[in-house]
């Protein structure tokens, strides 16, 4: 009994000394990597959120060098755990679109019209993210705007490279489209919005479904801090912006890698610049450029980034990188001409606000109207957080009651 009860209390001091180990070091990981700029909302919270993200991604590859499971795995499983009750205010249906998991959330009070249709994807980087995950803001969104919302469980990377998301995403959306009398929805008010890769998703599928005609035609697209494009990642916000939580600059690039690829073997050529030829970056360059973004941008610690060329062999694994599908910022302006009204957030601490400044521009350009609201005080990530009990952000807030 004797040596059960000090093995038990080995057992525990060496669990506890290990967790105090694991905080320690991401807390000095984090002091030591992450810039909290002064403007930033309510900084001591995002720094607990981060040092909490950073020890579970210690946890999970130390469970991958040992052999239990990969470090994605684990991320995955601890997000999918938070489960919610029954909605007093929604009807909540998990259902499958075309061999698509989707979720959706109907307000359970009478209308006396056709509700508004939203589908949504969510984000994660490609990567993570799931039905669960955003839980919490569909649920929101089909209250407050009195929708119907269809979120969509794509098929992830590395497993699922590109195009499997945007393919699920695009089904999903059509076998929706063309079965709208199964949920009371009105076919000339369908929106579709995504955040963050969710909201590179979304800006991909309005492209897609701009020029059907045997489709209804979309009311509009949200766009929620989205990624829009690979080729350049020295854009203003991208320099500013590099070590603010929640998304690091070489986390948007390695994402961006494990979606194309299924891996991040051109990391640092494409954080260089070096991973498209001259040519192609002149190509793009009327749409592409930090010349279209506003000189307020430009004001904190930008310095413009010398063209680079690349090697044959690294512009072969990333040359899709062009196609608008992966990219929806490389569209031809005859696509961008025929989207919906389109309404954008971004946040001035975050690497992909520059993404959606520059859309922004390319869709009023085209005669599209823009509905623009930028968080002063955000960064990336705020809006999944505007209910997420004490750790939530007043500017999360603010940012979804101006997109409901």
């Amino acid at each position: 009994m004797a040596v059960a009860y000090t093995l038990l209390v080995l057992f525990l001091a060496v669990f506890v000394a290990g967790f105090i180990l694991l905080v320690m070091g991401a807390i000095n990981f984090h002091f030591s990597n992450a810039e909290i700029p002064p403007g930033v909302n309510q900084p001591v919270k995002l720094r607990i959120i981060h040092i909490i993200l950073i020890s579970r991604a210690v946890v999970g590859r130390i469970l991958e060098n040992i052999g239990i499971c990969s470090q994605v795995s684990f991320v995955r499983y601890l997000q999918g755990r938070k489960t919610l009750g029954a909605d007093p205010k929604l009807f909540i249906k998990d259902l499958c679109f075309e061999k698509v998991p989707v979720r959706i959330y109907q307000p359970k009070v009478p209308s006396a019209s056709q509700w508004r249709g939203v589908m949504f994807f969510h984000g994660g980087g490609w990567v993570f993210g799931s039905l669960e995950t955003h839980e919490k803001l569909c649920r929101s969104i089909a209250r407050e705007s009195e929708s119907v919302v269809v979120s969509v469980g794509y098929r992830l990377a590395p497993e699922h490279k590109y195009p499997a998301a945007y393919e699920d995403c695009l089904n999903a959306t059509i076998h929706f489209m063309k079965n709208i009398e199964h949920y009371g929805v009105d076919p000339a008010r369908i929106i579709i919005c995504g955040d963050s890769a969710g909201g590179n998703l979304a800006a991909a599928v309005s492209q897609t479904l701009a020029g059907r005609s045997d489709l209804p035609r979309l009311r509009a697209q949200i766009l929620i801090y989205p990624g829009l494009q690979a080729l350049d990642f020295n854009l203003p916000s991208y320099q500013q912006n590099r070590g603010v939580p929640l998304l690091f600059r070489d986390c948007a690039a390695f994402f961006a890698l494990q979606y194309l690829n299924g891996d991040a073997s051109n990391l640092e050529e494409v954080l260089e610049g070096c991973h498209m030829p001259i040519d192609i970056k002149l190509k793009y360059r009327k749409w592409v450029s930090p010349d279209n973004i506003p000189e307020k941008f430009k004001i904190r610690g930008y310095k413009p980034h010398v063209l680079l060329d690349c090697t044959t062999e690294v512009y072969e694994t990333v040359k899709r990188f062009c196609e608008p599908n992966l990219c929806p910022l490389l569209a031809e302006d005859a696509v961008i001409h025929q989207l919906p009204e389109s309404f954008i957030l971004t946040c001035e601490y975050d690497v992909l606000r520059d993404d959606g400044l520059l859309y922004k521009k390319r869709l009023e350009d085209n005669g599209v109207q823009v509905t623009w609201y930028h968080l002063e005080d955000g960064f990336h990530g705020i809006i999944s957080s505007f209910n997420s009990d004490w750790l939530s952000f007043s500017s999360g807030k603010r940012g979804l009651d101006n997109i409901v």
